[in-house]
């Protein structure tokens, strides 16, 4: 049976605070370890008003530290932001206070603009490129120490952190597949080379110590509630959300609206329709339904649910009906 996780964006609703996001995220992930959910993730952005994970491992142990079995973990980490040394130091922290639970998935975008970016590492020197070998080295410092090894992570080595491979294009599946790690894909928002990735990471896939067949985690979309109207109206936030973003003026969760694709330009609304085709939205039966087609159609071995709901209760009864229907 398909396995079930959440991606959780740490949303900022319109006239809340990042504090307010943080704490719906403990929540959320107490109710998700109540309905048995594989694992939970957040991801690293930085300067959005919208989204409050930007300090990821930080984050992460807040969550781990409200939980008790759920895995946590990042979806992802962007490596080019950071030494590899520092984020083996930093998730063999958490693997240390928190064994067994810990995930790290990695991502070669800088979750971010290139402004932000140069901030971030004060100069661009590095390229995207690295990104293998970056992966490889971080790999280097999770392992046992090898002899006369001069830098070692501590805490880090032989924590053996799992690590996943993350993407939207075929770059990461032909990267996941070569090192023989688990890939997850951000169908939930770029679709587009979704089954091209799939195919080639599952041809081309290496057996690896940390995996000896192929993974396949998906990014989905679920806007859940009682009514397909009700449903239809929620998701309106996170339509709001992309347009914004495209338009180049990003901000915080907004309230859902009545009648909003009418709104939308025609060009607006085949974004959207492309961009949110990895969706289910509706009642309980109409989102079993799109699951459990979407899994067939894909045969992905877990499904990395998305909700951003801008009212924190109708986001935990979006996430409570896929449980129920999505097992």
């Amino acid at each position: 049976m398909t396995k079930l996780s959440i991606l959780d964006l740490a949303p900022v609703p319109e006239g809340k605070t990042p504090t307010d996001a943080l704490a719906n995220s403990l929540d959320l992930i107490q109710h998700a370890e109540q309905w048995g959910f594989e694992r939970y993730w957040v991801a690293e952005h930085h300067n959005m008003r919208g989204i409050a994970s930007a300090a990821t491992s930080v984050v992460i142990g807040h969550l781990a530290g409200g939980t008790q079995s759920i895995r946590v973990g990042a979806g992802g980490i962007m490596l080019p932001n950071h030494a590899p040394l520092v984020i083996a130091e930093q998730f063999g922290t958490l693997a240390s206070l928190y064994p067994g639970r810990i995930d790290l998935g990695l991502g070669r975008a800088p979750g971010t603009d290139q402004v932000t970016a140069h901030a971030l590492r004060r100069n661009l020197n590095g390229n995207i490129d690295d990104f293998p070998r970056d992966v490889v080295e971080l790999q280097h410092y999770l392992k046992d120490p090898a002899e006369n090894q001069r830098v070692i992570a501590v805490p880090g080595a032989g924590t053996h952190v799992p690590i996943w491979i993350l993407g939207s294009s075929l770059y990461g599946a032909g990267l996941a597949a070569m090192l023989g790690l688990p890939y997850a894909f951000a169908s939930h928002f770029a679709p587009q080379y979704m089954e091209a990735a799939i195919q080639m990471y599952r041809e081309k896939f290496e057996p690896s110590e940390q995996l000896q067949e192929p993974y396949v985690m998906l990014g989905f979309n679920v806007c859940a509630a009682e009514t397909d109207a009700e449903a239809e109206y929620l998701r309106t936030s996170s339509m709001q959300a992309f347009i914004n973003l495209r338009r180049g003026v990003p901000g915080q969760l907004p309230p859902p609206v009545e009648n909003f694709a009418a709104e939308l330009s025609p060009p607006e609304q085949h974004m959207l329709d492309e961009i949110l085709s990895c969706s289910a939205v509706g009642s309980p039966d109409s989102v079993k339904t799109a699951m459990a087609d979407f899994v067939e159609r894909t045969g992905a071995d877990e499904l990395m649910l998305v909700s951003s709901v801008f009212d924190h209760s109708k986001r935990v009864r979006s996430l409570e009906i896929a449980a129920e229907v999505g097992r």
